[in-house]
């Protein structure tokens, strides 16, 4: 399911934002281990935070005042509305915990109100498939953070454009529905890549540190990040 999803890609899922919700990441730590022999290990531990698409949209062009003392009633209406879905969204989003936490990897998931979760999440094996974190078809809920993508000549592509703040790129859709500014202000972490295997390209202007024969390339992930951590490496086979 994963692969399927990785290989429709934005243009084809972005409707699916309409109807399930958007993960983005607050402050973090997450590490790729990823071997030449196709052996990975990755693990995400940090915050979380979903946003309701459809209530974004909802939003869209109303007014925060008027002149007019006849729309008081209007008001006072319009925050009652807001506390019934705001309840609403509570109530979704620790449906949302409890499926994720259902999902192999996830070994910690709370909800900590106001469309915030804490979560520690680690999977590893081999390689011989695409990967994306997170997924879940149950909770309808999709925004890679992280994608690997095999591809011809034994080479892998790694990129994570839930660790970036590419607004003008509009990757996910957010920006048209509202949400991207707010999410993009909470972005705080490091996204560290670790391989043995040859690599072709990576765009972290520092480059790999060198330890041996691994190669170790480390990427600060902040409200200013434009370009989504990438790097495409070569497997042994």
């Amino acid at each position: 399911m994963q692969s399927r999803i990785f290989k429709l890609g934005f243009a084809l899922i972005a409707p699916f934002f309409l109807f399930g919700c958007i993960l983005t990441p607050g402050k973090f730590v997450s590490n790729l281990t990823l071997n030449a022999d196709r052996s990975f290990a990755f693990a995400y531990q940090g915050e979380v935070y979903a946003i309701d698409p459809s209530s974004a949209m909802g939003d869209l062009g109303k007014s925060s005042s008027s002149d007019d003392p006849a729309d008081a009633d209007k008001v006072n209406a319009n925050a009652a509305t807001a506390a019934s879905k705001k309840q609403e969204q509570d109530k979704k989003n620790k449906a949302l915990a409890e499926a994720l936490s259902k999902e192999a990897g996830y070994r910690a998931v709370r909800y900590l109100g106001d469309g915030k979760f804490m979560i520690d999440y680690a999977v590893s094996g081999t390689l011989n498939y695409n990967f994306v974190f997170p997924f879940n078809s149950d909770a309808e809920a999709v925004f890679p953070f992280v994608m690997i993508e095999l591809r011809a000549n034994n080479s892998v592509r790694i990129k994570a454009p839930g660790f970036a703040n590419d607004s003008k790129a509009d990757k996910s859709g957010m920006g048209a529905m509202g949400g991207a500014d707010a999410a993009a202000s909470k972005l705080d972490g490091v996204f560290t890549l670790d391989t043995d295997a040859e690599i072709i390209s990576q765009n972290n202007e520092d480059g790999a540190i060198k330890s041996g024969k691994r190669s170790i390339i480390k990427w600060r992930a902040t409200p200013l990040t434009k370009d989504a951590p990438t790097a495409v490496l070569r497997m042994a086979k």
